[in-house]
């Protein structure tokens, strides 16, 4: 799945405090949080023996560092931002020149992790759980989980769908969002953070229920019709993008002169500074 950025499931006892993110088929684990938990450092005295650690490994042999991986992952303050991070393997070289028990412990909670993925593989069903499990620990209402579970499923099955037809990741594919988003909602996703007052943090987390809702109906509509259409090419595709999400735009334009209120709206599920995010909040709360 596409659509991940969330903490461990679990694993070791320390296994809740090491960030990770599903990149290039597998997982990857912040370096920073690695050497934390392995040393019982604080995330800034972390940084500095990463910085020394990268060095002295430099000299041993570079050829593991050129697996580090710049990626985004959520920071204290809740914002999405870049760390470096490794996949299972670099992990395990890097706690190799790091003394103590506790390297231990993140060996056994890697195999756990490794063996999860593999489960995964044969049941799907088993890494939708485990998202379900990181939203909880966020607080989030049952019901908004499933909406949010449902809208990784359906934005997975659309975006397979691209692939196929050759739409080009990263941009065409932001492109084709964006004209869903406008058609659906009248503005387009970055305009839907501003709203929320977001900046880099990924804008379905902060999504309310009836968001998510017209959210992945654009999206269904939009897969039905570059199926039955059988669009190639982002041009293609952009065809079924602008009509799908123009349906999900009149759907809600329904929804709204029914209930009165616009389904838009700046709450959002960030965190007050001394709080942890239990609750959909509007943006000036």
């Amino acid at each position: 799945m596409s659509d991940k950025s969330i903490l461990p499931s679990g694993g070791a006892a320390n296994g809740d405090n090491i960030r990770m993110a599903w990149h290039a088929n597998e997982w990857y684990f912040s370096i920073i949080d690695v050497i934390s938990v392995a040393t019982d450092r604080n995330y800034k005295s972390a940084q500095n023996y990463w910085h020394q650690l990268k060095h002295n490994l430099a000299l041993i042999d570079a050829q593991p560092l050129t697996h580090t991986k710049k990626l985004k992952m959520p920071a204290a303050d809740g914002k999405m931002r870049f760390t470096d991070a490794g996949n299972r393997e670099l992990i395990l070289r890097i706690i190799q020149e790091i003394p103590g028990p506790k390297t231990n412990e993140i060996k056994d909670w890697l195999a756990v992790t490794g063996a999860e993925r593999l489960e995964e593989n044969d049941d799907p069903e088993l890494m939708l759980e485990r998202f379900r499990k990181g939203f909880r620990r966020q607080g989030r209402t049952e019901e908004w989980i499933e909406l949010r579970i449902q809208s990784i499923i359906v934005r997975q099955e659309l975006t397979d769908e691209w692939k196929e037809r050759n739409v080009k990741e990263g941009r065409e594919f932001a492109v084709l969002t964006s004209v869903i988003s406008k058609g659906t909602f009248g503005i387009t996703p970055s305009e839907h953070g501003k709203i929320k007052g977001l900046k880099r943090q990924n804008l379905r987390d902060h999504m309310s229920n009836l968001e998510l809702v017209f959210t992945s109906l654009g999206e269904v509509v939009t897969t039905d019709l570059t199926r039955d259409s059988d669009a190639e090419g982002f041009h293609g595709c952009s065809v079924s993008a602008q009509e799908g999400g123009k349906i999900a735009g009149e759907a809600r334009k329904v929804v709204e002169a029914g209930t009165g209120k616009k389904v838009v709206s700046s709450e959002n599920f960030l965190a007050a500074p001394q709080d942890k995010p239990k609750r959909l909040k509007k943006k000036n709360d």
